[in-house]
C-alpha cells in the first residue's frame, strides 16, 4: 500500500469518527451517525473528484473505505464522553483529518492532470467540504464560516508549503508528512492563540 493509501484511508477513517461524534454531541441515533460519518469522510473527496472528471468518485466499490466509515462510527458510538471531551476530541479528529486530506487532496489532483494552482484549492475542498456538509447536517454554522477560525486558512498554508517542497529535491512522502504536519499544528496552534483573518 502506497503512503498515499495510507493517508487516504486513515483519513477517512478519522473523518468518519469526527462525523459520528458530531452526531453524538446532537443525540442522533446510530444511522443519522453513520449519515454523517459518511458525508464527513467522503463528501470533500467526492466533489474534489467530480470536479475534475474522476469516474467512478473515489469511494464507489471501495469496501474497505466503507468498513473504515462504519467502524469509526462504532467506535464513537462505543465510547463514554462528556461534553467537554466531546468538543475536544472533535476538534482535534477533525484537525489531523485536514492535514491528511489537504495532502491527499492535493496530490490525487496533480496526479490527474491538474495544475499546481487548481491542485491547492483541490486539497482545501478535499479537506474542508464534508465536514460543511456534516455541520449543515447538524444545523450549526460550519466551521468553514465561523468568525475567528482559521479552518480552509491552515489548508491552504500547508498545502502550499507541500507544492514549494515538491519542487525541490526532498522525498515526496517526507513533503506529504510535513504538509500533514504543518495543516494540524497551524489548526491546532492558531484556535489556542485565536488567530483570525480581517474582516470584510
Amino acid at each position: 500500500m502506497s503512503f498515499l493509501s495510507i493517508i487516504t484511508y486513515t483519513g477517512i477513517f478519522v473523518f468518519a469518527l469526527t462525523g459520528a461524534f458530531k452526531a453524538r454531541a446532537h443525540k442522533m441515533d446510530v444511522f443519522g451517525g453513520l449519515v454523517v460519518a459518511f458525508a464527513t469522510a467522503y463528501g470533500g473527496g467526492t466533489l474534489r473528484d467530480l470536479l475534475i472528471g474522476i469516474r467512478p468518485v473515489n469511494w464507489i466499490n471501495d469496501r474497505f473505505a466503507l468498513m473504515l466509515v462504519i467502524s469509526g462510527a462504532i467506535v464513537s458510538f462505543l465510547l463514554k464522553n462528556n461534553e467537554n471531551r466531546f468538543k475536544r476530541t472533535i476538534f482535534f479528529t477533525d484537525a489531523i483529518g485536514l492535514g491528511m486530506f489537504t495532502a491527499a487532496g492535493i496530490e490525487v489532483a496533480l496526479r490527474y492532470g491538474v495544475n499546481d494552482m487548481y491542485a491547492l484549492i483541490m486539497g482545501v475542498i478535499t479537506a474542508t467540504f464534508g465536514g460543511l456538509i456534516a455541520d449543515i447536517f447538524c444545523n450549526q454554522v460550519p466551521n468553514l464560516f465561523k468568525k475567528g477560525e482559521l479552518y480552509a486558512t491552515v489548508c491552504a498554508i500547508g498545502g502550499g508549503v507541500y507544492l514549494l517542497l515538491k519542487n525541490t529535491n526532498l522525498d515526496n512522502d517526507i513533503a506529504l508528512a510535513i504538509c500533514i504536519i504543518l495543516v494540524v499544528a497551524l489548526r491546532i496552534y492558531s484556535k489556542r492563540k485565536r488567530l483570525t483573518l480581517p474582516e470584510i
